[in-house]
């Protein structure tokens, strides 16, 4: 999810409890940049002083599993555990929570793949129990509730069968932990270049400690954590000498500069929401696939932006795109008329489901709830996902965590932290991901990536990243930079038909 879209959302929806970077130290949560421990014991990581004085967190804990996943049963190892990060004197200024699942008894150079999610703020838990890891829960579809039973159940589309799996939870996130003080926290990691420096340093300390460098190495970043993949790539590249053989990004957020909103002067941003808008509708119909999209999106980079720009120099410009936005998305003519055809997409959201007194969620238009101020004049609710998957997901979480592998603590479980959002330091929005992604993939000629996102998706719509895709450079083939968009939202891969595809997709890039 875009940065600046998950603290209106996370207040909305008083997620988190923590006020501020100190309460998220206190509660089990914080952050840390610099270089993180390795091949130190447990013992000497706590005994290196720190500021913020803590329980222990239990000592690593490994249990055996087995999941029935694509036909066949798959065994193997899950760990949860803890990685320090020290600062450049050797203290420890934080302690990172990751999940492993490790098939035991794999060939030298068999895969490993390294999860991110976003927010900033969010915990890895939904690539794992919802994408990827060999466990899933049902989140992110219409009739989700908070009070679903968080049961998990196996993933027949899980990647385990293909690759071992980390899932890594930032500071701030999951069980992940600040020692530091709130202004030494915020500095150390909550902005991106910290953030980069201090999660690729726990990938080679990963790697380095389960002696894993002859491994073939993936990094998959979802939203946010797609702003962060071809970064922590580059960054174990060219500083921590470790090769990344691919790259997945799921709804990636690529280029903030593009991001705008209702008065923007660009005509980026009303490009990249059109083709999603469409796309709903079309999807309402029983109507979308790739061959229906195509005149959209072709109609969306010519027609439809040369008349944004002409303004008023063309006369007719105004007319031909209000009626066309209203044909494409099903909003009444009247109110595009207001808008001049140019929609965001808090009032798509609003008004597209508003005869039924139903809201649609940014993550996927179609996923609705009710509108609790249907008389509103603006929207005064949360999001109909997110308000669904927290309580299940982190229950599951929870749950899995302590009951079932026994890595037993009493510290709070963040899954989306509203504290780690605002705090963060976003500085001056850049192409930094793209730029980073092209720089990663010219350095090495076997490197691929695979770019994945859901049609409906609003808060980080895939238009973007055609874009961007076809102004790259092919880099000698023209499949390095592979786009595959499904049906669904930020969070496709929670519709079984898409969450199927994208595992087909994914064995494609691997065996690739």
């Amino acid at each position: 999810m875009r940065p600046g879209l998950l603290a209106p959302i996370l207040a909305a929806l008083v997620v988190s409890g923590a006020s501020s970077v100190a309460a998220l130290a206190q509660d089990g949560g914080g952050g840390g940049a610099g270089g993180s421990g390795s091949g130190s014991s447990r013992a000497e990581d706590r005994n290196k002083a720190s500021d913020i004085d803590l329980p222990p967190l239990p000592a690593d804990r490994t249990v055996r599993q087995s999941a029935r996943i694509g036909g066949q049963v798959v065994n193997y190892d899950v760990t949860v555990g803890t990685i320090p990060v020290l600062d450049a004197r050797g203290k420890k200024i934080a302690e990172v929570v990751f999940t492993s699942y490790v098939v035991p008894g794999g060939a030298p150079d068999r895969p490993v793949t390294f999860a991110f999610n976003g927010g900033p703020g969010a915990a890895s838990v939904f690539l794992n129990f919802g994408a990827i890891g060999p466990k899933r829960i049902q989140f992110g579809t219409n009739g989700d509730a908070p009070s679903d039973a968080a049961v998990t159940v196996d993933n027949p589309d899980s990647w385990l069968d293909m690759t071992d799996l980390v899932f890594i939870d930032p500071v701030g996130t999951g069980f992940s932990r600040s020692l530091e003080d709130e202004n030494a926290t915020k500095r150390d990691f909550f902005s991106p270049e910290p953030d980069v420096r201090y999660l690729s340093r726990i990938v080679y300390d990963w790697l380095e400690r389960n002696h894993r460098m002859r491994s073939r190495k993936y990094v998959i970043g979802e939203s946010y954590g797609g702003y962060r993949a071809p970064r922590i790539a580059l960054e174990l590249q060219t500083q921590l000498g470790v090769g990344v053989n691919g790259i997945f990004m799921v709804s990636p957020y690529l280029d903030p500069a593009a991001v705008g909103d209702g008065t923007a002067l660009s005509p980026l941003p009303w490009m990249i929401n059109l083709p999603s808008m469409a796309a709903a509708r079309l999807e309402r119909e029983g109507r979308l696939s790739a061959e229906t999209m195509a005149p959209i999106e072709h109609y969306t980079r010519t027609q439809f932006v040369t008349d944004l720009l002409a303004g008023r120099s063309d006369p007719g410009s105004r007319q031909r795109i209000v009626d066309r936005v209203t044909e494409l998305t099903g909003l009444p003519h009247d109110l595009v008329d207001r808008l001049d055809g140019r929609v965001d997409e808090n009032t798509f959201l609003r008004e597209i489901h508003r005869d039924q007194r139903q809201i649609g969620s940014v993550y996927d238009s179609n996923v609705t709830a009710f509108d609790p101020f249907p008389g509103s004049a603006r929207r005064r609710s949360g999001d109909p996902i997110l308000n669904a998957l927290i309580a299940p997901t982190t229950s599951a979480m929870v749950d899995f965590v302590t009951r079932v592998v026994g890595w037993d603590t009493d510290q709070r479980y963040n899954t989306l932290s509203y504290a780690v959002n605002e705090a963060w330091q976003r500085g001056t929005p850049d192409d930094s991901p793209v730029s980073d992604l092209r720089q990663a993939i010219a350095n090495d000629p076997r490197m691929g990536v695979m770019i994945a996102h859901g049609y409906n998706d609003l808060s980080c719509p895939y238009f973007g990243s055609r874009l961007i895709v076809d102004q790259m450079p092919s880099f000698g083939q023209e499949n390095r930079v592979r786009l595959s968009v499904y049906p669904g939202g930020h969070m496709f891969y929670s519709r079984p038909d898409s969450g199927a595809a994208f595992k087909r997709d994914a064995r494609a890039f691997f065996q690739g």
